[in-house]
Formats: structure tokens, C-alpha cells, sequence
């Protein structure tokens, strides 16, 4: 078992994040100790109740079944959870527990940040992606039809639990897509200020075959790694004032991508791993970065063997980045590479990027 503390001194709030591989039928046993007497309602995506709900053995009426795509994260279904919440008569002492992936996640952390003003919050993801990226920060949100995420809150969980035999079942697809963020965080570690040298990208190169079979100790250890990455961040700059906008690297691109597509063509991780490589691109061709840098950082993503994305018209790239909730009201926000695993915010206007582009 690995225990790691968050303490974000902005909101004055401390909680434990907690990584392990016991049977999946214990959980339920650390639920009920968190939440003692107090109520609670579960939302749990439709996947992982069909594998795991007779095993997590939680009171049907206590359970909110969240279908599972992006799609599903947005006003109606919030909604939808809130009045199970009100007809559960859940109060300010009780818990919204999201046990899924990213999407389940964000909305129910939205649920909790917004029921009363706030509830309380444990966070369980069972998805590559959400154990080394969304669960763990606070970030929570929606989507609407202007774009991803543009309606949300900042919400510190209680408590996330991460249990790595829910990545057992999980499909090739969506393994990949959590390898997409832990690939960003090996890009941006020394920028992340963090006390450990964990060096990522020789750990990624060197484990890969490790990674991709998903040994169970590496596993532990590589979610451990971008957790610590992201503490580090999340601990100096809690609401993307700064140092946080970092962890957005290879994002900018990657959500108009999934805009541009309706989110049905590609998952997130694979549009992050075509923003890393545009970014990459971007800074050889501005001069930011050797290309025997650029060629180290493609050298790693090959070995991940990511879906191969093409090249999207970049006038309308640039257009839907316009209202990324990053942008500002004339540039557009880029983190891009400068050095070995270092990143840096630049503000560009449309013509400073096109005219790399033509």
C-alpha cells in the first residue's frame, strides 16, 4: 500500500490519497469506515457497475448508474444526480462517492461542490486517466455545447482511493488513453517543482514493455510517480492562478480536437498525445527546443505505440482554441517545451502561430 498527503494551504484542507491492489470486495468495508452513520449516494459508471456492483455490494438505492462517454457530462444528467441526492435528503454531513473514470468524477465532484455548497467528496477512479490525473486536484466539472469543461468548481476530495485491479478490466483503448496524461507528466516533471527527482521519461522508456502489460508493481509505482507530480503542482497553485496551467501541456490542442470532432473520434488521451506532439513541433520550428530533444520525446511516444492522429487544418484548430476556457480575450494559451522535461506558458495571437504553419 502506498499513502500520499495532499495539504493545499489556499483552502486549508488536507486528505490522503491511497494506492493498493487488494481485492476489489474490500472496498466497501473502507467506505463504510470513511462515511461511518452517514448517508451517502454512489455514482458509479454503467461499466463498472456491470463488472464490479454485486462485488462492491452497495444498497441499490444509494447508487446513481451514470452511462458511460463524455457525453453524458453535461446539465441533464447533473441535474439527474442532484435530485437523487435531494430524495435521498442528503445533508451537508453526508457523501457523494464517483466510482468510474474521469467523466464519472468530474460530475459528481460537481454534484458535491455545488449540493448544499458542498458535501462531502470521495473520489475511487478506476480508469488509467483518472487515477494519475483527474481524481486527484479537485478539478470538477460539465460540458456544454461551447466546449469542455467551461462550467465547473474547484472541490478537494476527502479521501481518493485507488485500487489498481479495476485496471485489470480495463479495455486496451482506454488503457492507452491513461498512458496519453502520463506521458504529458514525463514532459513537464522538473517544471512541476516537485522535491523528488523521478526522472519519468527513462522510467517510461526503460519499463514500457512493463507498462504495457501492466505489471502490477510498476503500475503502483508509475501512478505514484504522477501523482507526486501532480501534489506537487496542485499544492503551490490550487486554482490554475500560475505553476498549475502547466499541467495543461499538450491540452490546448487536444480539446479542440476533441471539439472539432464532437468527442466521438478520438478519446482524450489519444488527442493529448497529438497535442504533445504539436507542441513539440511547434517549439523545433520556433526555435524554443533542439530537434534532438523533439526526436527523444517522439523516440518515447513510438514506443506507446498511440493511435496515429492526422493533421488537422490549422485555421480551424486555432479558431476553436478561441474559446478554450484557457484563452484569453486576444491570445491564445500555450504550454510548450523549452528544456529536458521544462515547460513555459506563451500567449500567442492567431498570425504568430500561423505563419509556422503556412
Amino acid at each position: 500500500m502506498i499513502n500520499l498527503n495532499v495539504k493545499i494551504n489556499a483552502s486549508e484542507k488536507t486528505y490522503r490519497i491511497v494506492i493498493n491492489n487488494n481485492e476489489i470486495q474490500e472496498l466497501n468495508n473502507e467506505i463504510l469506515n470513511i462515511i461511518g452513520k452517514n448517508n451517502f449516494l454512489a455514482v458509479i459508471s454503467q461499466k463498472v457497475y456491470k463488472l464490479y456492483g454485486k462485488t462492491l455490494n452497495l444498497p441499490k438505492n444509494r447508487i446513481f448508474i451514470l452511462k458511460d462517454g463524455e457525453k453524458e457530462k453535461n446539465f441533464k444528467t447533473y441535474q439527474k444526480i442532484l435530485n437523487t441526492a435531494l430524495k435521498l435528503r442528503l445533508t451537508r454531513n453526508d457523501y457523494i462517492i464517483a466510482i468510474g473514470g474521469g467523466v464519472c468524477g468530474d460530475i459528481a465532484g460537481f454534484v458535491a461542490s455545488t449540493y448544499m455548497r458542498g458535501i462531502h467528496l470521495i473520489q475511487i477512479p478506476t480508469t488509467l486517466l483518472s487515477c494519475v490525473d483527474s481524481s486527484v486536484g479537485g478539478k470538477t466539472g460539465i460540458d456544454t455545447k461551447f466546449g469542455k469543461n467551461l462550467v465547473g468548481s474547484f472541490y478537494q476530495p476527502d479521501i481518493v482511493l485507488i485500487n489498481t485491479n479495476f485496471l485489470k478490466t480495463l479495455d486496451e483503448k482506454q488503457f492507452k488513453t491513461g498512458l496519453g496524461e502520463v506521458v504529458k507528466y514525463a514532459f513537464i516533471e522538473k517544471s512541476c517543482k516537485c522535491n523528488e527527482e523521478f526522472n519519468l521519461i527513462n522510467f517510461l522508456s526503460l519499463n514500457s514493455k512493463n507498462i504495457l502489460s501492466r505489471d502490477d508493481k510498476i503500475l503502483e509505482e508509475l501512478i505514484k510517480i504522477c501523482i507526486s507530480l501532480k501534489i506537487s503542482v496542485v499544492e503551490q497553485d490550487e486554482k490554475e492562478g500560475g505553476l498549475r496551467k502547466i499541467l495543461n501541456f499538450g491540452h490546448t490542442y487536444a480539446h479542440a480536437l476533441e471539439k472539432l470532432t464532437n468527442y466521438k473520434k478520438y478519446t482524450h488521451g489519444e488527442a493529448v498525445v497529438k497535442g504533445i506532439e504539436f507542441v513539440f513541433d511547434f517549439a523545433q520550428k520556433m526555435g524554443i527546443i533542439v530537434e534532438s530533444y523533439k526526436f527523444i520525446a517522439e523516440d518515447l511516444i513510438k514506443k506507446y505505440n498511440f493511435k496515429k492522429i492526422p493533421d488537422y487544418n490549422i485555421k480551424k484548430i486555432i479558431s476553436t482554441m478561441k474559446i478554450d476556457k484557457k484563452a484569453t480575450s486576444d491570445n491564445i494559451v500555450f504550454i510548450l517545451p523549452t528544456d529536458y522535461a521544462t515547460v513555459k506558458e506563451y500567449k500567442m495571437f492567431d498570425n504568430e502561430i500561423l505563419k509556422y504553419f503556412d
